[in-house]
C-alpha cells in the first residue's frame, strides 16, 4: 500500500465536512462523481479541539487558536500567553491545551490544522469519543493530528484550506500522528461502487429536492432520530411536510453507498482504537477529499450513541 498521495490546485474556504448523504438533500449529486474520481483519503481522527498554528500574515508572528483564528469579526488570535488568557481564562481545559501549543510547536512559516490528541507522558487517549492506545507511552509534550494546510497572503480571515499531504516530522516535544490511508486495493477512486451510484443517479430523476434552509430542517431531525437509533422512514417525513419520500429513500441508497465505500478504506495507524474505552473499532473513519469537497466517510449510527454520550480530554495511563 503506497497510499493516495494527489495534490489538488483548486484550495477550498475552511468549512465544515459534509456526510454524503446529506450533501444530495438540495439536488447537489456532485458527490456521486466524486467517488470515480481520483481522490485522496485519509483517517479521520476523533481529537479535540481543533488547533490552528502557524505564522500569522498579518503580524509576521507565531500563533496558535482554535478555528476562531477565522472569525470574522471576534478574531481570537494568540500569539502570547496573555493572549490566551485574554480568550480563554473562563475555559480551563482548553487555556492549557492552548499554552501547550504556544509552548511546544515548532516555528513555522506555515499555516496547519490538527485534532489535538493529549498531552504526553500516558499510552491511552480519550480526546473526544474514541481511545486511542499507543504501543508506548508517548514521550513528548503534545500529540496531535494534523490534517490541514491553510494559504493566506495578508489575513487569516481569507485563508484556504487545502489537504496536508506531506508528513510532519515528529521531535522531542510534538508527536505528529498522520496515518496514510488507502482503498484495499489501491486504486485511486471507488470503481467498484459504479453500478450503485448509476442506480442512485437513476433514482434522482424522480425526486423532489428541497432549498437549503428545508435541507438543514431535515438534517437536524436526520441527526435526531439517528443518535436515537430510529428508523428513518421516508413517509413520516413526507407526512411531516418536510420533504418527499423519494428523497429520503435516495439518502437511504447514497448512505449505502457511503457505507461499502468506508469498508474498501485501510490504514497504516501504529495504534488501537476503541469504543467505549475497550471495544476495538477501525475508528471514526475517512476523509474523502475531492474536486468537489471533503466529505466523511463515517458509520453514523455505530458511531452516533458513543459520541453523543462523550467526556473530553481524558488521558489514562
Amino acid at each position: 500500500h503506497t497510499g493516495l498521495f494527489i495534490r489538488y490546485n483548486e484550495g477550498m474556504k475552511n468549512t465544515h465536512l459534509e456526510h454524503p448523504e446529506d450533501s444530495i438533500l438540495t439536488g447537489d449529486l456532485s458527490v456521486l462523481d466524486a467517488f470515480l474520481m481520483p481522490l485522496l483519503l485519509s483517517l479521520k481522527i476523533d481529537g479535540a479541539p481543533a488547533i490552528v498554528w502557524g505564522r500569522n500574515p498579518a503580524t509576521g508572528r507565531q500563533f496558535v487558536g482554535t478555528k476562531s483564528v477565522f472569525n470574522k469579526k471576534k478574531i481570537m488570535i494568540c500569539e502570547t500567553p496573555a493572549d490566551i488568557d485574554r480568550f480563554y481564562c473562563y475555559k480551563s481545559s482548553l487555556h492549557e491545551i492552548l499554552l501547550n501549543c504556544l509552548a511546544y510547536l515548532p516555528i513555522t512559516k506555515n499555516i496547519y490544522q490538527g485534532d489535538f490528541i493529549g498531552l504526553g507522558g500516558a499510552k491511552n487517549y480519550r480526546p473526544n469519543t474514541l481511545t486511542y492506545k499507543f504501543p508506548e507511552v508517548v514521550t513528548q509534550e503534545i500529540i496531535i493530528a494534523p490534517h490541514t494546510k491553510y494559504y493566506a497572503v495578508d489575513d487569516l480571515r481569507d485563508a484556504i484550506a487545502m489537504p496536508l499531504v506531506e508528513k510532519l516530522e515528529s521531535g522531542s516535544r510534538v508527536k505528529y500522528v498522520q496515518p496514510s490511508a488507502f482503498t484495499t486495493n489501491n486504486e485511486d477512486a471507488f470503481y467498484s461502487l459504479q453500478n450503485m451510484i448509476d442506480r442512485a443517479k437513476r433514482l434522482a430523476e424522480d425526486v423532489d429536492f428541497v432549498d437549503e434552509r428545508t435541507a438543514n430542517k431535515i438534517k437536524i431531525n436526520l441527526n435526531h432520530l439517528i443518535r436515537q437509533g430510529r428508523i428513518i422512514d421516508g413517509d413520516v417525513f413526507e407526512d411531516a411536510g418536510l420533504c418527499s419520500a423519494s428523497l429520503i429513500d435516495l439518502w437511504h441508497t447514497v448512505c449505502e453507498i457511503k457505507l461499502h465505500a468506508l469498508d474498501l478504506c485501510e490504514d497504516d495507524a501504529d495504534f488501537d482504537t476503541y469504543v467505549n474505552y475497550n471495544e476495538p473499532t477501525q475508528g471514526e473513519g475517512y476523509v474523502m477529499v475531492t474536486r468537489f469537497g471533503y466529505f466523511k466517510l463515517v458509520d453514523r449510527s455505530a458511531f452516533s450513541y458513543a459520541n453523543f454520550n462523550n467526556d473530553k480530554f481524558t488521558a489514562v495511563a
